[in-house]
Parts: structure tokens; sequence; C-alpha cells
């Protein structure tokens, strides 16, 4: 991001998305589905990388950031965690992937409670005992 501010000086908006979709956001992202930023302070680190980057577009100065990703029409990078998380969860669930839904997820017994179809998943409450099984959750 330093050698972008340092060396391009016309800042139109079509060019630094392209800079930015090209050069900046793969390293932001990088193995993110890997270790996926569970912490506060880490997303905040991550998004403050977008922040800062936005702030280099012309013309954008004054508006906050939310006002800029939706004139840009991006997504916070938490959002595209949380898109491609699901995206991932859907391909498990149709059997698209390797990996079988139920490897990962438990899901829920009584199908009768599913309102009439069998993907609901179980949530898992642990505490210092063993997991139980309460409730569950649509995707």
């Amino acid at each position: 991001m330093g050698m972008i501010k340092r060396t391009i000086r016309f800042t139109e908006v079509r060019i630094m998305m392209s800079l930015y979709k090209t050069l900046v956001r793969p390293h932001v992202e990088y193995c993110v589905s890997a270790w996926s930023p569970y912490y506060k302070k880490d997303k905040e680190l991550l998004e403050k990388v977008q922040r800062r980057f936005r702030k280099m577009i012309i013309n954008m100065e004054g508006l906050s950031y939310e006002d800029r990703l939706q004139s840009l029409k991006l997504w916070s990078l938490e959002g595209r965690r949380n898109r491609q998380d699901l995206i991932e969860v859907f391909k498990m669930a149709k059997g698209m992937t390797r990996i079988r839904l139920q490897e990962l997820f438990t899901l829920e017994q009584n199908i009768n409670g599913t309102r009439g179809h069998s993907r609901k998943l179980a949530n898992m409450r642990c505490t210092r005992g063993p997991c139980m099984i309460v409730g569950g959750t649509f995707f």
C-alpha cells in the first residue's frame, strides 16, 4: 500500500480499486479461511488496512468508512469472510467438496422440529463437563 501511495499520482477511483483488488486485498485475505480472525483486535487490524486504503481515494475524504464501502460497492473484510464461510458450508451440504457436512457439524435428529427438511444443524453447548446438544440453527 505504501508503494502505491508513493508511486501513483493519478488516484482515480477505477485505477485505485484495480490496484487495491490486485495488490493489497490478496495479502490481507491470504489463508484467512484457515486462521479466520476470532478476536476483535485482529479483525480491527485487518479492517484498518482497508480503511487506510479507502482514505487514499480522492473525493471521499469526508465520508465515513461504511459510506465509502457503499459508494465503492465493496463489502467489509469481515463480511467477505462470513460470505466465504457460508459458501463453503453450502458446498459441503450439496456434496461439492471432499469434506462431508457430518464431519464438521452435527445434524439435528428431530426432523419434525425442522419444518420439513433435514438440514438443521444442532447447536453444541460446551461447559466444563461433556458437550450437550441444545436447539438448532438453520443455514
